[in-house]
């Protein structure tokens, strides 16, 4: 049974993968190009600032220019390199979905699996983006500091680690209090518990402002807001499809059984 699902988790990833290449190639791509430009266009600025210290008597030492290639041409960055990436991603997100889904289904009162995929779903994508690209967010070519990136990626894997501990908790918390206080106070209390965690995680956790001077505002927003859509699509891929698929095989699973039980 688990096996099955995993193998559907999986399908559904890759054509999750599928539709978010699409997002990406038509909103997140120009967003790229136009950094890559800011970004010719400083070196450029720069080499000429180097080029006028020369003439002026400043003393560099000669390194020869030494032509830059690139080993993965940009074309190929933004077409077969993006969709065998975020295909290879969402199929292994898929897989984690559907162990996931094999661990809720049947805990949760009340709930089909249809429902189970979506709540599944939407708890992934708050947990595992929105909430760790609130503190630490996407950031496009020529923003960032490469002095920064080991603090900067140890900052955020410890923000998705605890934004999950946090969310683990308080579903835990909202599922404890069903009995005593009902499912909607249940859930506000759940909820709080999250956002107080959160919010202490936020204040306490360092925070990275490496933006250049001139970078466009616009740009940066829209960059942002793309690769957080760009995984929202995968999610909701998964959450909404998913869920009619693993109905369907539990259907078959306990067909046979029900059927032995009235002879």
């Amino acid at each position: 049974m688990v096996a099955r699902l995993l193998l559907r988790g999986m399908v559904v990833g890759l054509f999750a993968g599928l539709l978010a290449f699409g997002c990406a190639k038509f909103f997140g791509e120009p967003q790229i190009e136009r950094a890559i430009a800011f970004e010719h266009q400083n070196e450029a600025n720069h080499a000429g600032t180097a080029q006028e210290h020369d003439h002026h008597g400043h003393h560099h030492e000669a390194a020869g220019e030494a032509q830059i290639t690139e080993i993965v041409s940009r074309e190929t960055q933004a077409g077969l390199g993006l969709l065998t990436g975020l295909v290879i991603y969402g199929a292994a997100i898929g897989g984690f979905f559907a162990l996931g889904f094999a661990c809720l289904h049947g805990r949760v009162d009340h709930l089909d699996a249809r429902a189970n995929s979506v709540l599944l779903a939407l708890g992934g994508f708050v947990a595992l983006v929105l909430v760790p690209s609130l503190k630490y967010p996407a950031n496009p070519p020529a923003v960032g500091e490469a002095a920064t990136i080991g603090p900067r990626t140890a900052a955020f894997f410890l923000m998705l680690a605890l934004s999950i501990a946090a969310l683990t908790g308080a579903v835990t918390l909202a599922r404890r209090l069903i009995a005593t206080c009902g499912a909607w106070n249940a859930a506000l209390l759940g909820a709080a518990f999250y956002l107080i965690c959160l919010g202490l995680v936020f204040w306490i956790l360092p925070d990275f402002n490496e933006i250049p001077a001139g970078f466009s505002a616009d740009l940066l927003w829209h960059f942002r807001l793309s690769a957080v859509g760009i995984q929202l699509v995968l999610w909701a891929t998964l959450g909404f499809v998913f869920g009619p698929l693993a109905e369907s095989l539990w259907a078959k699973e306990t067909q046979p059984a029900g059927r032995l039980r009235t002879f």
